[in-house]
């Protein structure tokens, strides 16, 4: 079974002390906020101390660059659930990477991955077009990713999770099938 604690104590160990940031469980929403004069590291911090919400925070936190690790939230709008097809349709596109990177982590902490539409009040069905497409997105970038390589944050990441969980047993892309979105 994962434990929160788990992914906690692996990110910690990874970047507390060279990248000055900690993933801190929190309460209802997720959020980034960085270090300020007040608070000497930048935290990462997931929801309901569920352990994907911390893969998907994680992921996000992975692929921001350094100007964008400076701002809460990473700078990005979020709207709420009830989007519109056009808000989904925005969601979608500056999701696909991050879910990318949390199915990765995901098989490489041998946990299961579930694709987040995030909007369960919104017009959204399994069966949509802009449904069945998100998924083939995030698919051919995980492949992208397992070919050409990850994000530097999100190769340890996944090393040292693979070592703790997979026993060394690195990823392969047959590991991943478009059908288990």
């Amino acid at each position: 079974m994962h434990h929160h604690s788990q992914v906690i104590d692996v990110f910690n160990q990874c970047f507390k002390d060279d990248l000055k940031t900690e993933l801190v469980r929190g309460g209802q929403e997720p959020v980034y906020i960085p270090r300020s004069q007040y608070y000497p590291w930048n935290r990462v911090i997931f929801a309901h101390g569920y352990y994907a919400s911390a893969l998907h925070e994680i992921s996000h936190w992975c692929i921001a660059g350094e100007k964008r690790r400076r701002l809460v939230d990473f700078g990005y709008w979020y709207n709420p659930d009830g989007r519109t097809p056009e808000q989904q349709s925005e969601f979608a596109k500056v999701e696909i990477k991050p879910q990318a990177l949390e199915w990765i982590l995901s098989r490489s902490a041998c946990f299961k991955f579930r694709v987040s539409l995030d909007n369960l009040h919104g017009d959204v069905s399994e069966q949509s077009t802009s449904t069945v497409q998100f998924k083939n997105d995030i698919y051919a970038q995980v492949q992208q990713y397992i070919l050409h390589g990850l994000p530097k944050r999100a190769k340890l990441l996944s090393d040292t999770l693979i070592e703790k969980y997979r026993r060394h047993e690195p990823l392969s892309l047959s590991e991943f099938k478009r059908e288990e979105l």
